[in-house]
C-alpha cells in the first residue's frame, strides 16, 4: 500500500515562510505589543489593498466576521435572513445569534454557490407569509470560487436587502478581476488555518466600502466602545486579532498571490488528469477560485473514498449533512419547493488533497486514484 499524502500540507508551506515568519513573530515577542499592535493596522490595509477595494477589519475567527456586519446593521428578532443550507455551521449560526431567523436557499448543481432562482423563491415567500422581515442575504463562496454575484446582487437590491460575502474560504478569489465586495456590501474572511490565507489559530477580517458601516463595525469589534474608552455606544464583542497572528498573516500574504497560482496549477492537472471519470468542478466563466477545497461527486462515495484510502491518498467530506437536517435549525424556513439540489449533492462530494505544495509526485498519485476506480 503507498503511503499516504498530506490531504492540506501545512509544514511544507511553514518550511518555506519560516524564516520570514520567525522573524514577524519575535519582533512582535520583542516589542510587547499584544494586542492591537501595528502588525494589526498593516494587516487591515493590506487586506483591502489585496482585494482592491474597500476597507478591511480584523477580529477574533471567521464567524465573528459574519455576525459583526449582522450586529452593525442591527439585524435581530424578527428579521430573516437568507443562507445557503450547504456551508458550514457559522454562516446560519451567527443569525440565529444575532436573533434573527435563518431561510435556507438551495444551491446551483455545478458550483455549489447559492442559487439565484432559489433565492428570488425563497424572498418571495417570506415576503407573502409576512411573518417575518427581509433584511439580509448571505451568499457563501464556497470551496475557493465566487458565488454568482451578477445575478444574486440584483435580487438583493430590488428587495431592499444587505448583501453579505461569506468568503471564509475564498477570499482572494475574482470574478471578471473583481473581489466579491465589488457586488457586496461587506465581505467576510476566516483565517483558520486550513484556509488558503490561513493564520496558526483563529482570526478573521470583514471588508466593506461604506464609511459609516465600518465605524459601526469598529465599535462593535470592542465591546461597543464609543468616541471615548470605557464609553459604550452599543451592545458589541470582544474580537480582536491577536497581533501575533497579524504578523504571521502578513507574512503569508507576501506570497498568496503566488499560492493561488499553484493552487491552479494542481487544479488544472487534475481537471486533466481526471477526464470523465468523475464529475469534477464548474468554475463560473471570469471566475478565479482559490482552491480553499478541490470537490468532486461520484456515486459510491463510500466505496470510492475507501479505494482511495487503499491507494495511499486522503480525502474529506464537505459537507455530509446539510444544515437545515440538523436539530437546531431544523424548523427555519426552506425556500420553496424544498431543496433538491442542497439533498443531492451531500450524498455524492468529495473533497481530494489540495494546498500550494503539492508536488508532481503526489498529484499523479492522487489521479492514479481516482482513474483506477472502478477501471
Amino acid at each position: 500500500m503507498p503511503d499516504m499524502i498530506s490531504f492540506i500540507d501545512l509544514k511544507a508551506q511553514r518550511a518555506r515562510l519560516k524564516d520570514q515568519i520567525d522573524t514577524a513573530v519575535m519582533k512582535v515577542l520583542e516589542e510587547g505589543r499584544y494586542i492591537l499592535g501595528p502588525e494589526v493596522t498593516e494587516l487591515e490595509t493590506r487586506l483591502a489593498e489585496f482585494a482592491g477595494m474597500g476597507r478591511a477589519l480584523s477580529c477574533a475567527n471567521g464567524t465573528d466576521a459574519i455576525l459583526i456586519p449582522l450586529m452593525a446593521w442591527g439585524i435581530g428578532p424578527g428579521d430573516a435572513v437568507f443562507v445557503p443550507a450547504f456551508t458550514f455551521a457559522s454562516t446560519a449560526e451567527v443569525v440565529v445569534l444575532a436573533g434573527a431567523s435563518p431561510i435556507f436557499v438551495d444551491i446551483d448543481p455545478d458550483t455549489y454557490n447559492m442559487s439565484p432562482d432559489s433565492l428570488a423563491a425563497a424572498i418571495a415567500s417570506v415576503s407573502e407569509a409576512g411573518e417575518l422581515t427581509p433584511k439580509a442575504v448571505i451568499a457563501v463562496d464556497l470551496f475557493g470560487q465566487p458565488a454568482n454575484y451578477p445575478a444574486l446582487a440584483p435580487i438583493a437590491r430590488n428587495a431592499g436587502l444587505k448583501l453579505l460575502s461569506d468568503c471564509a474560504q475564498a477570499y482572494g478569489s475574482t470574478l471578471d478581476g473583481k473581489a466579491s465586495l465589488n457586488w457586496a456590501d461587506a465581505l467576510t474572511v476566516s483565517f483558520y488555518p486550513a484556509k488558503p490565507l490561513g493564520g496558526y489559530g483563529d482570526g478573521g477580517a470583514v471588508l466593506c466600502k461604506d464609511e459609516t458601516l465600518f465605524a459601526i463595525m469598529k465599535s462593535v469589534r470592542v465591546h461597543g466602545e464609543g468616541a471615548e474608552r470605557y464609553e459604550y455606544a452599543r451592545i458589541g464583542l470582544n474580537s480582536r486579532l491577536d497581533t501575533l497572528q497579524a504578523a504571521i498573516l502578513l507574512a503569508k500574504l507576501s506570497v498568496f498571490a503566488d499560492e493561488i497560482h499553484m493552487r491552479q496549477r494542481v487544479a488544472d492537472r487534475y481537471k486533466v488528469g481526471f477526464g470523465n471519470v468523475v464529475k469534477t468542478p464548474h468554475v463560473l466563466a471570469g471566475a478565479q477560485s482559490t482552491w480553499a477545497q478541490y470537490t468532486i461527486e461520484v456515486d459510491d462515495r463510500d466505496e470510492f473514498r475507501a479505494h482511495l484510502a487503499e491507494q495511499g491518498v486522503p480525502s474529506a467530506i464537505y459537507y455530509p449533512i446539510p444544515l437545515h437536517l440538523h436539530e437546531p435549525y431544523a424548523g427555519y424556513p426552506l425556500a420553496p419547493p424544498g431543496l433538491p439540489v442542497t439533498e443531492a449533492v451531500a450524498h455524492r462530494v468529495v473533497s481530494l488533497p489540495m494546498h500550494p505544495d503539492m508536488s508532481d509526485s503526489d498529484i499523479d498519485q492522487v489521479i492514479a486514484a481516482v482513474t483506477s476506480w472502478k477501471a
